[in-house]
């Protein structure tokens, strides 16, 4: 199956279900259904507040721009950089988010009833998703192998597998690149392919 391109600034942005920011949804499986497994999103945040409750869903965060955040998930604080790892916490448990120094822009996996989960990409190195779909969020332009196939990935655009591929590679179009984008894997239902 050919995969799926989506840039985040194609997307227009949706109100937080708490009003609280905005949020672009890249991508949702299945998409008619109104109880989606996977969900792909690039949050604005403009200032502090909490984060709209996910009961039942397994969420992974990351900054893409700005300074960074610090998230208080239950009563565990996590500061978060652009570059550092992406934090994974249950949606059901109270979030707050506070502002480094100004506005961020993120980046979020959500799961329901689905295993899976976000890693940062390192540049040229192979990747194995073991998931029935995948993704690769990127940070700079590049080529995403797959197989075969070679793409060509703008900056902050998804590339989204169903099914999954064997393996995948992305190497950045500019150097030096220390974040070059992260891999996302799912598969609905809860059980790898």
């Amino acid at each position: 199956m050919t995969p799926r391109l989506l840039r985040s600034l194609d997307v227009p942005p949706q109100r937080w279900r708490n009003g609280g920011g905005l949020t672009r949804e890249l991508f949702a499986w299945p998409e008619a259904a109104a109880a989606w497994q996977v969900r792909v999103s690039v949050a604005d945040v403009d200032a502090d507040g909490p984060f709209s409750a996910y009961p039942g869903v397994q969420r992974w965060f990351t900054v893409l721009k700005g300074a960074g955040v610090e998230l208080t998930v239950g009563s565990k604080a996590h500061r978060l950089e652009r570059g550092d790892a992406p934090v994974c916490f249950a949606g059901d448990t109270p979030t707050g988010c506070r502002l480094l120094d100004g506005p961020t822009q993120d980046l979020n996996l959500m799961l329901r009833q689905a295993t899976g989960g976000m890693a940062s990409a390192t540049d040229g190195q192979a990747w194995t998703p073991n998931a029935a779909q995948c993704g690769l969020f990127t940070a700079v332009a590049g080529r995403c192998e797959a197989g075969t196939q070679t793409l060509e990935v703008p900056a902050y655009a998804l590339l989204w597998f169903d099914p999954a591929p064997p393996s995948l590679r992305f190497t950045a179009g500019q150097r030096p690149a220390a974040l070059i984008g992260w891999w996302l894997a799912a598969s609905p239902g809860g059980a790898p392919a």
